[in-house]
């Protein structure tokens, strides 16, 4: 009988994960063509990154009601139901990514008759393309239950706040030579800032990772980077 319930519980969190991965490809392509779509002003792609930002939530949905039939059913216990703990928070941190990933495409439109600050685009580009590979890396963790990649996940995410540091003293530079610019700034400091707080969710689940694998959160702080928050009011 023990053995039936395991069983049945393997195949139930199988699914699950499924599922989780799924989600995972669809946020990952949310945040691609979020940026994608503000460096090359495509106000059609960035209305996609929006449709597709309620696949998400359904997938958060699905998730959120399969893990709690799991839970009714099966009464998982220790590292079981460290499982479906870890599922249920990986699954809301996507999501939110998934928000910031629309809140950047909801932006693209109004920057189309702003004037164009020097790189930018690009610099956004950088700090998604990193966000994208640590996403990556985070499910392949998660999968692998590697908590060796699931800790260079959450070192990884100095880089992004570096970036975001230097990008923020670039706005800081083009609003002080030319009040023009003020606005632009602000809409893409927006963007930038929505892309760090990626950085910072997908640094939460790889701790989730090492929590479902040592029954333990990291004993270390992670680095933290980010040193505009006291400037901006953002925390």
């Amino acid at each position: 009988m023990t053995e039936h319930i395991s069983s049945a519980y393997d195949r139930d969190l199988d699914a699950i994960q499924t599922l989780v991965m799924k989600m995972g490809g669809l946020v990952e392509d949310a945040i691609g063509s979020a940026v994608k779509s503000l460096e090359t002003r495509d106000i059609e792609l960035a209305e996609k990154v929006r449709a597709a930002d309620k696949q998400i939530d359904a997938l958060e949905l699905q998730i959120n009601e399969e893990a709690a039939r799991v839970i009714a059913l099966r009464a998982p216990v220790s590292k079981d139901l460290r499982a479906i703990l870890t599922v249920l928070r990986i699954a809301a941190s996507m999501e939110r990514i998934g928000d910031y990933a629309k809140n950047i495409a909801k932006r693209t439109g109004t920057l189309l008759d702003m004037p164009h600050i020097a790189g930018s685009d690009a610099a956004l580009r950088r700090m998604a393309r990193e966000v994208q590979s640590m996403l990556k890396d985070l499910l392949d963790s998660y999968l692998r239950l590697d908590v060796l990649l699931a800790e260079d996940v959450r070192q990884r995410d100095h880089e992004v706040d570096q970036m975001y540091n230097a990008l923020f003293r670039e706005f800081l530079t083009f609003m002080l030579e030319d009040p023009r610019n003020i606005t632009t700034c602000m809409h893409l400091h927006f963007m930038a800032k929505n892309v760090e707080r990626m950085g910072d969710l997908v640094t939460n689940m790889a701790e989730q990772v090492i929590y479902l694998v040592n029954g333990e959160m990291p004993e270390e702080a992670r680095p933290k980077g980010d040193t505009t928050a006291f400037m901006v009011g953002l925390d």
